[in-house]
């Protein structure tokens, strides 16, 4: 028996909305990561991008869990000598509080293009707006 491959052109990618108020913020990534990816559908293939797009609303009221809010750092290089910038959870929330569930996806979906094509289809907005209404996003409970 042969394994079944849907066309590029057959695949249903649909949007669901996500209401970050009050997950924890590994939990709510994995979930966001299996949608992204496919993995919830019958079609799944590990190097087709069959997922589906996710809006996550209300960004800036995610919760970490113990004493991560305080203790957990962010990193990033500038590219010059001694350019490393450091950050906490607490002042990545009140900077940017829609990157700290983007860097947490992009650690779970591959490293390589095809993970970065489904990055692209994460939008993360921190109120409870999102310009995304025309597409018919379902709600999605995790």
């Amino acid at each position: 028996m042969k394994t079944y491959l849907a066309p590029i052109d057959e695949i249903d990618k649909k949007w669901h909305v996500v209401d970050a108020e009050g997950k924890v913020l590994g939990r709510l990534a994995t979930e966001i990561a299996s949608r992204l990816r496919g993995k919830h559908k019958p079609t799944y293939c590990t190097f087709m991008d069959n997922g589906d797009f996710v809006v996550v609303v209300n960004a800036e009221k995610i919760r970490l869990t113990g004493k991560k809010m305080d203790e957990k750092l962010y990193h990033h290089h500038t590219g010059f000598m001694g350019g490393l910038k450091t950050a906490t959870a607490k002042e990545m929330m009140e900077k940017k509080p829609t990157e700290i569930i983007r860097l947490a996806v992009q650690g779970m979906l591959p490293k390589n293009s095809l993970g970065r094509a489904q990055l692209k289809k994460l939008k993360i907005y921190a109120g409870t707006e999102h310009p995304h209404t025309a597409q018919q996003p379902t709600i999605l409970e995790l």
